[in-house]
C-alpha cells in the first residue's frame, strides 16, 4: 500500500489523518506549519513530536521533496531559472522574476504537457504525468529557501495546463493561501489555461478570487486550431462566454494571453477581430512576442507592428500592454531548458 503524501494535504485533511491514527487534532497544526511556514523536509526533525510519533508518521506516510537540479541567472536582469529534480528523476522548471510589485514565481504543474500548442516548447516531449500539490508547493519554497527571499506573487504557467491537473491544483492553491502556512493572498496568484471550458466554470464556482488568464492567440477559431489543438475541442466563443461567467462570479477582470506571431495573429483582421470579440469583457490583454523554437518555423513581428497592434487595441479602449521579455539570456521561457536538460540526462 503506498504511503500518504503528508505534504500534500490540505490542512483539514492532515487534521482528519491526524485523528484517524489516533493522535490528538493539535499535532495536524503542527505538522502543517512545519511543511508550509517552516519548510519542513523530514519528519525525523520535527523535534516537538515524540520520537514514538515520528516514527509513527515515517512508517504511514512520506514527505515529497525536489531538490534544485540546475539554477540559471540572467546577466541581463534579475531573473533566475530553476531546475527541479522529482524524486523519480523527471526533471521540472520554474522562473524567479523581480518587478517593482513583488518577487514573482512562475512554476509549472505539470511534466510535459499534452496540450500540443505548436509555438511551446513545454509540449514538445509530450505528457509525463500531473505534479502533487507538494510538488508545486516546493518549487516556490526552495526558490524562497534558495533566495533567502519570500515570494510575493504565483503564476502558474509554467509546463502544464493547470486545469488538466485540477484537483491538485485546488489543494495547492488552498495550501499556499492557508494562514498557518504561507499565508499567500489569493489575489497574488494568477493562473493560465489554454481554456478547458468545463474547469473555468468549475473554478468559477470555488468562489476562489484569483486572476484567470487565457491563452487565446487568435480570435479566429480555424486559425486558433491550428497553432492549439485544443481549439478543436472548444470555440474562442465558448471560452469567452466561460470568461464572462468567471468575472460575474469572482469579480476579478480577466488576462487575455496574446503570443504574436508575424503573419499568423498579428494582421489588421486579427486585430479588428480580436477587438471586437472582447467588447463588454472586463480583461486586459498581454502581449507576447514569440519566442521562436525550432520546431515552430515562424518569427516574432518587429517592435515597430507589435507596437502597431497594441496601439490598435488601446484606440479601441481594449487595455494592453507588452510583456517585459525577462531572462532571454537564459531560455527563461518554459519548457526550453527542461527539454535540453532532460535529454543531457538521458
Amino acid at each position: 500500500m503506498d504511503r500518504i503524501e503528508l505534504n500534500s494535504l490540505t490542512f483539514d485533511e492532515l487534521e482528519d489523518f491526524i485523528v484517524s491514527i489516533n493522535e490528538d487534532r493539535y499535532r495536524a497544526d503542527q505538522l502543517f506549519t512545519f511543511f508550509h511556514k517552516n519548510y519542513g523536509k523530514a519528519i525525523k526533525d520535527l523535534t516537538v513530536f515524540p520520537i514514538r510519533l515520528r516514527d509513527k508518521l515515517d512508517g504511514m506516510g512520506k514527505v515529497n521533496n525536489i531538490e534544485i537540479f540546475k539554477r540559471l541567472d540572467s546577466n541581463i536582469d534579475n531573473t533566475k531559472k530553476y531546475l527541479y529534480l522529482l524524486e523519480d528523476d523527471n526533471i521540472v522548471e520554474s522562473v524567479f522574476m523581480e518587478y517593482k510589485h513583488g518577487l514573482t514565481a512562475c512554476i509549472s504543474t505539470q511534466v510535459g504537457c499534452k496540450m500540443g500548442c505548436y509555438f511551446c516548447a513545454s509540449t514538445k516531449d509530450g505528457f509525463v504525468r500531473n505534479l502533487s500539490p507538494a510538488e508545486m508547493l516546493n518549487q516556490v519554497y526552495v526558490m524562497e529557501e534558495d533566495l533567502n527571499n519570500k515570494i510575493t506573487n504565483i503564476v502558474l504557467m509554467g509546463s502544464g495546463e493547470p486545469l488538466d491537473n485540477y484537483e491538485n491544483v485546488l489543494k495547492f492553491l488552498e495550501i499556499i493561501h492557508h494562514e498557518r502556512g504561507h499565508n499567500l493572498s489569493y489575489r497574488n496568484i494568477t493562473l493560465s489555461t489554454c481554456g478547458i471550458v468545463p474547469n473555468i466554470y468549475k473554478l468559477a464556482e470555488e468562489g476562489i478570487p484569483i486572476t484567470l488568464s487565457i491563452s487565446l492567440h487568435s480570435p479566429f477559431d480555424e486559425e486558433r486550431r491550428r497553432i492549439m489543438p485544443i481549439g478543436n475541442k472548444y470555440s474562442v466563443s465558448e471560452i469567452l462566454q466561460a470568461c464572462r461567467y468567471y468575472y460575474e462570479k469572482i469579480n476579478r477582470r480577466i488576462t487575455i494571453e496574446y503570443t504574436l506571431i508575424e503573419g499568423v495573429n498579428d494582421r489588421e483582421e486579427d486585430l479588428l477581430e480580436l477587438t471586437k470579440i472582447l467588447k463588454g469583457i472586463k480583461c486586459h490583454v498581454n502581449l507576447i512576442p514569440l519566442n521562436p523554437i525550432k520546431e515552430f518555423d515562424y518569427n516574432r513581428p518587429s517592435q515597430l507592428g507589435i507596437k502597431k497592434f497594441k496601439k490598435g487595441l488601446n484606440n479601441k479602449s481594449i487595455p494592453a500592454t507588452i510583456r517585459r521579455e525577462m531572462g532571454g539570456d537564459i531560455n527563461a521561457s518554459c519548457g526550453q531548458l527542461r527539454r535540453r536538460y532532460s535529454k543531457d540526462k538521458r
